[in-house]
């Protein structure tokens, strides 16, 4: 696994699961400690993720949080975007762009505000 990138934007590459956990949880705390405004997190390298690697993702959006900050997830592979849909995350995590559903719609990523319904004015 291989982060690079500051405290505004880091991408992810190769595997992000037990083994590299620990290397990844401090790399992203420190990112977020260490900046302010949105953090992305490029994930359109990651070609591997399991449970842990998805609880580092879920730790730094909540210590992002507590900080006032947003952790906002780019180009986020097809089958974690499943995964974020599954388990109901999509509606927590900031994702750029649209997740599909599990029937391919798609839903509006968190994140990223529906225009607000405007009466029109006569």
């Amino acid at each position: 696994m291989r982060i690079t990138g500051d405290q505004r934007g880091l991408a992810i590459e190769g595997r992000l699961d037990v083994r590299s956990a620990a290397d990844a949880r401090a790399r992203l705390h420190s990112a977020v400690d260490g900046g302010q405004g949105d953090l992305v997190l490029d994930l359109g390298r990651l070609e591997f993720w399991d449970a842990t690697g998805l609880g580092v993702i879920m730790g730094t959006h909540r210590r992002a949080g507590r900080l006032g900050r947003r952790l906002v997830l780019r180009d986020v592979p097809a089958q974690l975007q499943r995964l974020l849909v599954a388990t109901r995350l999509h509606r927590i995590l900031a994702v750029e762009g649209a997740v599909p559903d599990a029937y391919g719609a798609s839903l509006p990523a968190l994140g990223v505000p529906n225009p607000p319904l405007v009466a029109p004015t006569l």
